[in-house]
């Protein structure tokens, strides 16, 4: 049985009140994620699957479905979360309750019950009685009755709801925000603890995989930056960008991905929606805390991580936060550079998928649209501020992500066929180095030890000059990895690693180290000898380039061949997992961990002491005795592919390092990207956001009017997110290897069943739809 992992980086968009919707769709992703969870418990502590949670039961029988029909043991998890304003709230839900195995039924709660314009009012600014701002009435009337919005598409027995609540938010106060910010604040802080309340479970995470956290925030005053040039050396400019980001790190059973004090400031900050809520500062969360008796450990420390400038120069408590949405309402980059040296003990399957609640409709229309003689005309005054403002800036097309995925997507495959144009000729010198009949010897620790140190020397010496590019880059690959490595202890960032990496070349260049190769050729005994010590980085390419020459063998193997080969699998993830491990902050002892944060750090000592910690010359004997012991139960045909493989790898790591640009080989597959919203979810509906949503009414504010439109937004949240995750699920099996359609079409009846049977008894405002989706469904 193959095992294989789909990790999903979820990117949630903003979309005000369609943050309903969209906790629908990341409520089926934490079904999913659970589902695989308990699908690969241990024996002892897996649930029974008819006792598992509506849509959990669906998933985990489709899990069991993949491995009978394609042999492939199928692991999901989200361990990347990107979003922004109504999408960064979703995010940061989701994410605690993956790290924590906390529920996530207190934030559709939440939602349902409290995301309403007379709960959100502030308290200062609600009408006290119908004759307030009776002036106002008719811009009631022109709202409620613009193109007939609330008569066509508002059910009979809400209309008068919606009325009275679009009437008290017009006439809530003018010229300021009419929705609290303390209000907002306090609601989120409920949300959080009441998702403790429900109690801690196993994490939905396997042990050392870390989750990645990241909203995006828009800082109003903006800070400076300083940018490095020719002439003048050095300018200053304001960013306004801001990204808050969490990270586990690897950890598991930590209980809780942050403070709750810390998650809600995220949340409230991100969702700042200019004109609706107030700016964010921090002082109006401290006096929340304050007024509820509660303390806010590691504040100040938190503030220097999340905004390092401001608290530079003591200011965090007068920065002015917005909406992230208004520059980075889709928030790939933070999850793209998340990839980077990803651990990985399986195959991989990377997703990027992204949650875009109304593609194609725009907040406000700015389209100049004809004139009488029905030629295009221009947009006016106010459409061209008001799209420039809002519309233009949230709404700009991915292209620009899109291609960044691609374009490493393409730099991966075009490696790969680079190792396979090599490989010819690498086996060649492999063959020739050792002669054909070493591949029929049984191998030992010993002899591998011998084989690889060998095939080394041999590749480094036959690379001539290309050694010295080679040995450089791999030795700056090093410096970055302990640079990045130091500054997690003590969580302190990139400055930290920043100002660590020029000690740490001072350290490289005053032991000779700069010299990487010898003038006659080869690699310089002091560089191997330090790469022997540190360089992690080789050592998983290794183990990575034999696990996927292991797949290929795999796919074309007889059944017979089955245990074997799945015992040579386990060698090699065991192994991976020695040096993977050495590369997790949590991995070190509090002494080293603390002389790392001195503010003066004897830097060579600190490298010994390293060295002495990851003791990788003992790890390396380990690793051969079980790769050794693994390869020697093999065919000898089997045995010698992977044998070439192996040894061979010096050879191509030579060629193919420099095209990996810092992209490490850990998830080293091309990136897919898939996207969930409802023009992509038409199995029960077509029609898009205006046949399903209600929430895209009043410029997307239109589910804070009913608990109708979010009941209504909520269930086809869901039904879209069960939808298209089995539509991803399956997409990760070779063609003609998975269900049929009709057999397809059955589990997604089965799914949506469930779902609707699970939430009519709390969905109470919507019974006709319920009903109408019965039908539909069949």
């Amino acid at each position: 049985m193959r095992e294989k992992e789909l990790r999903l980086a979820l990117v949630c968009y903003g979309g005000i009140s369609l943050a309903v919707y969209m906790h629908g769709v990341t409520k089926e992703v934490w079904h999913l994620v659970r589902a695989s969870r308990d699908h690969h418990a241990d024996e002892t502590e897996r649930p029974d699957a008819t006792d598992a949670p509506e849509t959990e039961t669906i998933y985990r029988r489709l899990l069991e479905r993949i491995e009978q029909s394609a042999g492939v043991r199928l692991r999901v998890l989200n361990d990347i979360v990107a979003g922004a304003s109504a999408g960064g709230i979703n995010g940061v839900f989701l994410a605690q309750a993956i790290v924590t195995g906390q529920s996530l039924d207190p934030l559709t709660d939440l939602w349902l019950e409290r995301a309403d314009v007379e709960v959100l009012l502030d308290p200062d600014a609600q009408p006290f009685s119908r004759f307030t701002k009776i002036w106002a009435q008719p811009i009631v009337w022109l709202a409620a009755n613009r193109s007939g919005t609330i008569d066509e598409t508002v059910d009979a027995d809400t209309r008068d709801e919606v009325r009275a609540k679009l009437s008290r938010f017009v006439r809530a106060r003018w010229f300021a925000p009419p929705f609290g910010g303390k209000v907002f604040d306090g609601l989120l802080l409920d949300a959080l603890d009441a998702m403790t309340a429900s109690g801690n479970g196993p994490s939905l995470l396997p042990p050392g995989q870390p989750l990645d956290l990241f909203v995006t925030v828009t800082d109003f005053h903006g800070h400076p930056q300083k940018l490095r040039l020719h002439s003048p050396a050095e300018v200053i400019e304001t960013e306004h960008r801001l990204t808050i980001g969490f990270s586990t790190g690897g950890q598991t059973g930590a209980g809780r991905l942050a403070h709750p004090a810390e998650l809600a400031f995220a949340a409230r900050a991100t969702a700042s929606f200019p004109g609706a809520f107030p700016p964010f500062m921090v002082g109006e969360l401290d006096a929340v805390l304050k007024e509820r008796g509660r303390n806010w450990p590691g504040r100040d420390a938190f503030l220097a991580r999340a905004l390092p400038r401001h608290a530079a120069l003591g200011k965090a408590a007068e920065a002015v936060l917005i909406d992230g949405s208004v520059l980075a309402n889709a928030p790939f980059r933070p999850a793209i550079e998340a990839l980077k040296s990803r651990p990985a003990r399986r195959e991989v399957d990377r997703r990027f998928v992204y949650i875009d609640p109304k593609p194609r409709l725009r907040s406000i229309s700015f389209d100049g649209g004809v004139d009488a003689k029905g030629d295009a005309r221009p947009p006016g005054f106010f459409s061209t501020i008001l799209g420039a403002l809002s519309d233009i800036p949230r709404e700009q097309p991915i292209r620009d992500n899109l291609e960044t995925i691609e374009a490493r997507s393409q730099r991966i495959a075009r490696t790969r066929r680079i190792v396979e144009a090599l490989r010819p000729e690498v086996e060649a010198a492999i063959e020739a180095m050792f002669g054909s009949t070493f591949f029929l010897d049984r191998p030992t620790a010993a002899r591998l030890a011998n084989w690889r140190a060998r095939a080394q020397e041999k590749a480094a010496r036959q690379a001539g000059h290309a050694y010295a590019a080679y040995g450089h880059l791999k030795l700056a690959g090093v410096v970055d990895e302990i640079a990045l490595l130091f500054s997690r202890f003590g969580n302190r960032g990139q400055e930290a690693a920043d100002r660590l990496r020029p000690l740490l070349w001072a350290a490289v260049s005053g032991a000779g180290l700069d010299r990487v190769s010898e003038p006659g050729g080869g690699a310089n005994p002091a560089v191997i000898q330090f790469f022997r010590s540190h360089d992690l980085g080789f050592r998983i390419r290794r183990l990575r380039t034999l696990a996927r020459q292991l797949t290929a063998i795999e796919e074309q193997a007889d059944a017979e061949l089955a245990p074997s080969l799945g015992s040579m699998r386990d060698a090699i993830y065991e192994a991976l997992a020695l040096y993977l491990d050495r590369q997790i902050h949590d991995f070190y002892g509090a002494e080293l961990r603390t002389d790392v944060s001195l503010p003066e750090p004897d830097v060579a000592m600190l490298l010994d002491r390293l060295a002495a910690a990851r003791d990788l010359a003992r790890v390396d004997d380990v690793a051969d005795d079980r790769i050794a012991e693994a390869l020697a139960a093999l065919p000898k045909a089997e045995r010698r592919t992977l044998l070439l493989a192996y040894l061979g790898f010096p050879f191509y790591d030579l060629a193919t390092l420099p095209l990996l640009q810092g992209e490490g080989m850990d998830e080293f597959d091309p990136v897919k990207v898939d996207r969930i919203s409802p023009e992509d979810a038409g199995t029960i509906r077509g029609g898009g956001p205006e046949a399903t949503l209600k929430g895209i009414q009043f410029n997307s504010f239109g589910a804070f009017f009913s608990r109708a439109y979010r009941e209504n937004d909520y269930l086809w949240g869901r039904l879209h997110g069960a939808d298209r995750l089995i539509d991803i699920l399956l997409s990760t099996l070779p063609a003609g290897q998975g269900p049929g359609r009709d057999e397809v079409a059955a589990i997604k009846r089965a799914a949506f069943t469930a779902i609707v049977d699970a939430e009519e008894a709390r969905l109470t405002a919507i019974p006709e739809l319920i009903e109408t989706l019965r039908d539909e469904i069949g």
